[in-house]
């Protein structure tokens, strides 16, 4: 039995204060991944160049938290060797912190577009769209990260159906390109508004990630989820 001031028993203890450590930190980054993800969206929506000089600068931060994670991981990996539950639990940690440093950078080429668009007529359809997509992007990064704090597999498990809508919009984005060909200027704002709807589906394909290792955390087995989350 541990018995209070035990080495061994102290060595876990702060182990995994360390680990509630470390997620607190990727809980933040999903926090300002996902915030990014609406000021881009609003940048390109508005041709907002101070919101998108914004998106751009907030990634750094994303990017320094990230090298600090990965490292800090590291060490915990080295001294504690993990097994079991916890060495899932650090698998976990560092799959969700490359994933919410890719999520940034979507970010950054949302807020990117945003910047090469500025003198170009908007073509509305596409802004509506947009919008949409990013609003439902938005609602899932939250519900992943929900699903992770709660570790709610149930909530993970509604990942894939919340992205199908996303990927719809996407897929039919080309319509919005197609219909502004005539127009050269409209034509070229079209074209990089299809970017935009790209890396907002890319956005949802990684919260959907982030659910696959929720499930792997609570369950032990890693797979991709189907269409209906199984």
């Amino acid at each position: 039995m541990d018995r209070p001031g035990d080495p061994m028993t102290d060595t876990r203890s702060h182990f995994h204060q360390e680990l509630d450590q470390l997620e607190q930190t990727l809980i933040d980054v999903a926090d300002r991944a996902e915030q990014m993800v609406g000021m881009a969206v609003e940048a390109f929506c508005e041709l907002d160049l101070e919101l998108a000089n914004r998106v751009v600068e907030l990634d750094s931060g994303i990017d320094d938290t990230y090298l600090a994670t990965r490292e800090r991981w590291l060490q915990l990996m080295a001294r504690q060797q993990p097994m079991g539950g916890d060495l899932r639990m650090m698998a976990v940690l560092l799959q969700m912190a490359i994933t919410l440093e890719r999520t940034g950078d979507q970010a950054v080429n949302i807020a990117k577009m945003a910047q090469a668009a500025e003198s170009l007529p908007p073509v509305e359809p596409m802004v509506d769209r947009i919008r949409e997509m990013g609003d439902l992007v938005r609602n899932m990064i939250q519900a992943g990260i929900d699903s992770f704090v709660r570790r709610d597999i149930d909530e993970a498990r509604l990942l894939p159906a919340m992205d199908e809508p996303v990927d719809r919009l996407n897929r039919n984005m080309y319509r919005q390109v197609v219909e502004a060909g005539p127009d050269r200027e409209r034509l070229e704002y079209a074209t990089k508004g299809l970017m935009v709807s790209r890396a907002l589906e890319r956005v949802g394909d990684q919260v959907v990630d982030i659910a696959e290792h929720v499930a792997f955390l609570i369950t032990g087995e890693m797979g991709e989820f189907d269409e209906s989350g199984i």
